[in-house]
């Protein structure tokens, strides 16, 4: 579960910087984005590996 509030946080962090970047047209703020974005991928797929261990050792 710890995964999944990671992205909460990550996403809840990153809302700032989509906003300065897609409305104020920032270009700093779109760096900002795209990093959290592929910070975003990775913890998504840990979290998939942890679910699909989780499910696969409950049997």
């Amino acid at each position: 579960m710890s995964t999944f509030q990671k992205l909460k946080d990550l996403i809840a962090a990153t809302e700032a910087d989509a906003i300065a970047f897609h409305e104020k047209g920032n270009k700093a703020a779109g760096t900002r984005l795209r990093k959290a974005y592929q910070e975003i991928k990775v913890l998504a797929q840990a979290g998939r590996t942890e679910v699909t261990e989780q499910k696969n050792s409950a049997k």
